[in-house]
């Protein structure tokens, strides 16, 4: 398992405290001109935290990646996913 695990691209976010969180890039997509990726904290995990993440920047040119929180576009970008995905068992849950 480790050796999917290697070929799995992983991202480094940083907080706005500066701490740093490593997910693996599930997907992504571009929808009306808007970057989304999909994210999980594992590959391996049958119960692993995925997120869906929205691109923005800000005055510096900064590429910034926000969770989408509203429950539309939320929805709507989750079908896209698991279209995408259609090979994998994902789960849609609110917190």
């Amino acid at each position: 398992m480790e050796e999917k695990q290697d070929k799995q691209e992983k991202i480094v976010f940083t907080t706005q405290d500066n701490e740093k969180i490593e997910f693996y890039v599930l997907e992504q997509t571009m929808i009306n001109g808007v970057n989304y990726i999909l994210v999980a904290d594992s590959i391996e995990d049958e119960e692993a935290n995925a997120l869906i993440l929205k691109e923005s920047a800000n005055e510096a040119d900064d590429i910034l990646y926000d969770v989408v929180e509203d429950d539309n576009e939320l929805q709507a970008i989750s079908k896209v996913f698991i279209e995408m995905l259609d090979d994998t068992d994902i789960e849609l849950e609110k917190e």
